[in-house]
C-alpha cells in the first residue's frame, strides 16, 4: 500500500520555506507536483472526475491559507491529503448524492448498478499514469487497480461519507489507525470500527468473485483481442458476435439514465435497436483504457452526414474471458479522454 508520506528531501525543503513565506510561484510549483494523486484520491472519494477536480482547486486554496499551519514533522503530502479528504467530507456534506435504485419490474432483485449513480464518471487511465504508487511494493499495484475499477467506485458510493474516508485512508492510502482517527476527528476505537463496518458493507455491493477478474495493471493480449472484437462486432452490427462475447449474465447500464439491461439476450436485443441494422448510421469504434479497464469510444455517421460524431463511451468488465458488464457513458466524457468529437469518413483505423 502507499504510505501517509516520507520527509521532504532537503530541495523540498528550501520550496516549501519559500512557499510557507508567502511566495505564489514557489507554492504554485510545489502543489503542482500533487495534482494527479490528489485528483485520484478525490476521484476515489467522489466518484466524479469533474467534482475531483474542483477540490483539487479547493485543496489547494485551502492549503495557500492555511500555510503558516503546516508542521514540518510530517509530510507535506499527507498534510494535502488531510486537507483534500475534508474538502471531499465538506462537499458531500453540501451536496447529499444517494443512489437512485432504478425499477427493475415485479419480482426482480435488486443489485448495485452504476446507473443508480448519476454523477459517475470514468477515469482516463493516462491520468493513473501519471500517478506514482507502489514504490516497490508488488501488493500495492494490485490495491491501486482494485481500487479504481468502476466496480469499486460505485460499491463505496453506497457508504456514508465518513465510512468512506476511513476506507480510502486505511485501505488504500495505508495510513494507520491514529493518523485516519485524528484526521477525522474520532477515537481509534471508533476509527477501526467505521473501518470494519465499512468493509462488510462493501462485500455487499461488490460483484461475486470479484478478486478473480482483478485486471493487471497492463491489457493482457486476450484482452486486447476481446476488444478488437467488441469493436468488430459493434461496427459489423453483427449481433451473433455480441452474443458470443458476452458473458450470460452480463449487464449493460448507461449512468446517468437509471437503467439496467440485465442478461445476455437482453443486452442483444437492446444493441440490435441501438444499431439498428445499418438504418441508424454507420459506426467506427476507438479504443482507449478507463479505470484499468478495456474501453472504446463509439463514433456514429449518420445517413447523409459526413462525419462521424462522438456517440458513447464504453467501459468493459471482463470475467472468463467474455464481457460481464458495460457501462455506458455519454459523449460528455471525451475531452477527458483527449478523444475528439468529430472523426472523417476516411479515419476507418483511427486509433487501431
Amino acid at each position: 500500500m502507499s504510505t501517509p508520506g516520507t520527509r521532504l528531501d532537503e530541495e523540498d525543503h528550501t520550496l516549501v520555506a519559500a512557499a510557507l513565506a508567502g511566495d505564489r510561484e514557489a507554492f504554485g510549483e510545489f502543489v503542482e507536483r500533487y495534482r494527479a494523486a490528489l485528483q485520484v484520491h478525490c476521484y476515489r472519494m467522489l466518484g466524479s472526475l469533474d467534482d475531483a477536480e474542483d477540490m483539487v482547486q479547493e485543496t489547494f486554496l485551502r492549503a495557500w491559507n492555511k500555510r503558516t499551519t503546516f508542521e514540518r514533522r510530517s509530510a507535506f503530502r499527507s498534510w494535502l491529503y488531510r486537507i483534500a479528504t475534508n474538502a471531499c467530507l465538506d462537499h458531500l456534506d453540501r451536496r447529499a448524492r444517494q443512489p437512485v435504485p432504478h425499477d427493475l419490474g415485479p419480482g426482480a432483485e435488486a443489485a448495485t448498478s452504476p446507473s443508480e449513480l448519476p454523477w459517475l464518471q470514468p477515469v482516463p487511465d493516462r491520468l493513473l499514469d501519471a500517478v506514482s504508487t507502489s514504490e516497490g511494493d508488488p501488493q500495492a499495484a494490485v490495491v491501486d487497480k482494485e481500487t479504481i475499477e468502476l466496480a469499486f467506485l460505485t460499491a463505496i458510493q453506497y457508504l456514508p461519507p465518513r465510512q468512506r474516508a476511513v476506507l480510502v485512508m486505511r485501505d488504500v492510502l495505508g495510513w494507520p489507525a491514529k493518523d485516519t482517527a485524528e484526521l477525522l476527528g474520532m477515537s481509534v476505537p471508533s476509527a477501526n470500527s467505521g473501518l470494519q463496518r465499512a468493509r462488510a458493507a462493501l462485500k455487499e455491493h461488490l460483484p461475486p468473485r470479484r478478486m478473480e477478474w482483478a485486471p493487471d495493471t497492463d491489457p493482457t493480449e486476450a484482452e486486447r483481442a476481446l476488444l478488437q472484437q467488441y469493436m468488430a462486432a459493434h461496427e459489423k452490427v453483427d449481433l451473433d458476435a455480441i452474443t458470443e462475447l458476452l458473458c450470460a449474465d452480463a449487464r449493460l447500464t448507461m449512468p446517468p439514465q437509471p437503467v439496467l439491461y440485465d442478461g445476455r439476450e437482453t443486452i442483444v436485443a437492446f444493441a440490435g435497436q441501438t444499431l439498428g441494422e445499418g438504418q441508424y448510421g454507420e459506426f467506427r469504434l476507438v479504443p482507449t483504457r478507463a479505470n484499468r479497464q478495456p474501453a472504446c469510444a463509439k463514433y456514429v455517421c449518420r445517413p447523409g452526414d459526413d462525419e462521424f460524431r462522438a456517440h458513447s463511451l464504453d467501459v468493459l468488465r471482463v470475467a472468463d474471458g467474455r464481457v460481464a458488464e458495460i457501462t455506458t457513458f455519454e459523449p460528455d466524457v471525451f475531452p477527458a479522454f483527449g478523444l475528439p468529437p468529430l472523426l472523417s469518413v476516411d479515419a476507418r483505423d483511427a486509433g487501431r
